[in-house]
């Protein structure tokens, strides 16, 4: 979007007389739920000395315009969760002895959302902002209350879409951001602390951003418009009033509530669309995956390939059947982009693939024996659960998934045994419910088409290494 000189001067304005800060949650592992609320505490905003009308006679630009279209789609959103609270909270087994005497327990939050349909009453907003909730419900910009209904969310971008029904809903329009550039001014609508819909602005910092601790797939907008608790899921839009991403984390080292440091992210709009898409379809996010493990590019490993830098994901393995196999990727060879997005190392990799949807097309750049090549394929859909007695007969009766994403963005590795039938012969061998498998015969794995390839071939002795309840050991299945 190219700026005028009364954009540039707007701007100026804007960022003089901001109230407030708009945005969402700190990095999700130092803030796991958004501002709570203040249970029948109204907040009155401070009044402001308003600008002149014009200088001269010429009139002041102003964001009012498009404000005034904008922030009727931006909404609050309330959510409501029991707990039960015992007084033997730290012990156990008095907690078992002595259930009635738990209590219940109602813990109130709020974020912010933005209705991205409005004959649909479709709303976006963050999947840790309704996390667990068991009520939510949006307020208007004009002060209507409405029950939102669960349409779906997807823990590992952190989108989540609900549905509300009324009247006169007003709806933001998508922006096309594949012409976003650092430096493009971007305008923050939330709700933050509570206090009420608050509009703050900035500029673009960085595009693609990744490698954030603790929030799962990354493609993030950067910018340095104040992020602060409570505007989780809400809007980031452009100076036309387009949608250009979702707000959804600060980074503060000292913890959200220390202030904003300029460090502000949204998910990008393309992004958030193509989640929603599958959620309001079928309820749930398919992605598509090569069918690869990787290892991280060090220094040895450039040296004896002759790369110019350290950088680029190791093909490892190549599953039978897989994406990357009909694409001819062979082990040994360096990826270093794809779809002519830089991959550095293994994470980068994974990132891309857990971004794409099932079927799409893509390309890799690989270096092979020192020469670089182009491989094309179509991603498959990455498998979730698998029986034990698809991959051994020592298994029958487990059923293993992936990892959840708590425990991902936690830094774990491996798969989780989501369920061991009574008598089985994986029940016999020790397996439990909730055991997480880190490593196997074959050697350690990330996830569970790793854990798969473990089994070819099969192995004479099957010994699975396990963590359960903050313990880890070794099963030999027999």
């Amino acid at each position: 979007m190219r700026l005028t000189p009364a954009h540039k001067t707007l701007i100026a304005l804007s960022c003089a007389a901001a109230f407030g800060g708009f945005a969402a949650t700190a990095m999700r592992d130092a803030l796991e739920s958004p501002a709570l609320a203040s249970p029948g505490a109204a907040t009155q905003a401070p009044a402001i000395a308003a600008l002149p009308a014009a200088v001269g006679t010429t009139p002041l630009p102003s964001l009012a315009p498009m404000l005034a279209r904008v922030t009727p789609a931006v909404v609050s959103v309330h959510t409501k969760q029991r707990v039960r609270v015992s007084p033997f909270a730290g012990d156990p087994f008095f907690r078992r002895m002595f259930p009635e005497l738990s209590q219940e327990r109602i813990n109130e939050s709020l974020g912010s959302g933005v209705i991205v349909d409005a004959a649909r009453g479709l709303v976006l907003t963050n999947h840790h902002v309704i996390e667990g909730a068991d009520e939510v419900s949006v307020t208007l910009s004009d002060g209507r209350t409405l029950k939102a209904e669960f349409v779906g969310s997807d823990p590992d971008t952190d989108i989540a879409v609900m549905r509300v029904q009324a009247p006169n809903l007003s709806a933001i329009t998508f922006a096309d951001t594949t012409e976003l550039r650092v430096g493009d001014f971007v305008v923050a609508v939330g709700n933050p602390f509570g206090i009420g819909q608050t509009v703050t602005s900035g500029i673009v910092s960085a595009v693609g951003r990744s490698g954030l601790r603790g929030l799962g797939y990354q493609n993030f907008i950067q910018t340095d418009a104040s992020i602060n608790p409570g505007n989780s899921g809400g809007a980031l839009v452009n100076l036309e009033g387009a949608l250009v991403g979702i707000n959804t984390a600060s980074f503060n080292p000292r913890g959200s509530m220390a202030g904003n440091i300029g460090l502000g992210f949204a998910i990008p709009v393309k992004l958030a669309r193509d989640v929603m898409g599958q959620l309001v379809a079928t309820g749930e996010v398919r992605r598509g995956t090569l069918g690869l493990e990787t290892q991280d590019v060090d220094a040895r490993i450039a040296q004896g390939m002759g790369l110019s830098e350290t950088r680029g994901a190791v093909v490892t393995r190549v599953f039978a059947g897989s994406a990357a196999a009909q694409a001819g990727v062979r082990v040994g060879d360096v990826i270093l982009a794809a779809n002519g997005e830089r991959i550095d190392d293994r994470n980068a990799l994974r990132n891309f693939e857990g971004l794409q949807a099932v079927g799409s097309r893509v390309t890799l750049d690989v270096l092979r024996d020192g020469k670089a090549l182009q491989l094309g394929t179509g991603l498959r859909e990455q498998p979730r659960t698998l029986a034990g007695t698809e991959l051994d007969p020592r298994l029958d009766g487990a059923t293993i998934a992936e990892l959840p994403a708590s425990l991902r963005q936690s830094g774990a590795g491996g798969v989780l045994v989501e369920a061991v039938a009574r008598g089985s012969r994986a029940a016999r061998n020790g397996l439990q419910k909730g055991d997480v498998i880190v490593a196997a015969s074959a050697g350690s794995f990330d996830d569970l088409p790793g854990f798969r390839a473990s089994f070819t071939p099969a192995p004479a002795q099957l010994v699975l290494r396990v963590v359960r309840s903050g313990r880890q050991g070794d099963l030999l299945m027999q």
